[in-house]
């Protein structure tokens, strides 16, 4: 059995690490509350953006090519994976979710050769661990990233993809669904994907417009804009699920520490009752030899 003054100093060890998390979850959940404002707000503009594209898409002419390179789909032999995480770990199982359905993505579901463009030190660590080719990286983002941070990821994939050097390119990152859910995800994000039905009809049932200039020069500038639209979405999405993954996990081991010093503690009662007990023992077996 350890002595009381070991049982001492674990309690306040585990006292200490227990104020640490604690602060870790407060700081944690500050900026996630300010993260899913952030989400909540843009969220309404991505979707708008992608309304708008099958309005143009529709009203524009059909040719035998596609309107726009980005939209140009041929067959896949080489491939992007944009792979965001954090850069900071203690954030629960939001880093390993992400990385394990990239992974999965890479050794089973590609069909092709990969290359990883990473957002986060965490990812990047991770790929280039296992080998695998980090062509970028976009690390140091900070916890409140705005639209610049973002532009250099788009621009490097759409150029590439324009190019010809790659044939598609996918985007890992995780959903933001409630404090308690979030959800990694895989989405194709070039070529870009038309317009699904309802989104078409939903198109149809606005209002018409007169586009100036024609929907081709509209389709031309708003292509990339979106690419970089939906690359700062999935962005906000995975700050917001971090921050929360790491308020949760902080607030369990700080419950957890809690649990620890309860037991501690009535371990120590529990030892320095027996150390009480055994001293009067001896203190009555001394004063019995002195009176015989």
């Amino acid at each position: 059995m350890p002595s009381l003054r070991d049982i001492r100093t674990r309690i306040r060890s585990v006292k200490n690490i227990s104020q640490i998390t604690r602060a870790m979850q407060m700081v944690a959940a500050s900026r996630m509350r300010r993260a899913q404002e952030s989400v909540e707000a843009s969220r309404p503009f991505s979707e708008k953006i992608r309304q708008v594209l099958a309005g143009v898409g529709d009203a524009a002419p059909m040719g035998e090519g596609p309107l726009h390179p980005l939209l140009e789909r041929r067959e896949v032999h080489n491939i992007d994976l944009i792979l965001i995480t954090s850069d900071r770990g203690l954030a629960g199982g939001f880093n390993s979710n992400a990385l394990r359905l990239a992974s999965n993505f890479v050794l089973n579901e590609a069909g092709a050769p990969v290359n990883v463009i990473t957002m986060g030190r965490k990812g990047r660590d991770y790929m280039v661990r296992y080998g695998r080719n980090v062509i970028a990286d976009f690390s140091e983002l900070g916890d409140a990233p705005d639209l610049d941070a973002v532009t250099p990821v788009a621009r490097t994939v759409t150029d590439r993809f324009t190019a010809g050097e790659i044939d598609a390119v996918y985007l890992v990152y995780t959903e933001y669904i409630s404090t308690l859910n979030q959800t990694p995800r895989l989405e194709q994000l070039l070529p870009i994907e038309p317009p699904t039905e309802e989104e078409e009809r939903e198109a149809q049932r606005g209002p018409d417009y007169i586009y100036e200039p024609s929907p081709v020069l509209l389709l031309q500038a708003l292509l990339p804009r979106y690419v970089e639209v939906r690359l700062y979405q999935a962005l906000l999405e995975s700050k917001a699920s971090e921050h929360s993954s790491r308020m949760v996990a902080m607030r369990n081991a700080t419950d957890a520490a809690n649990d620890i010093v309860d037991d501690l503690s009535l371990t120590y009662n529990k030892a320095r009752q027996a150390a009480i007990t055994r001293e009067i023992i001896e203190i009555a077996g001394g004063a019995a030899a002195l009176e015989g």
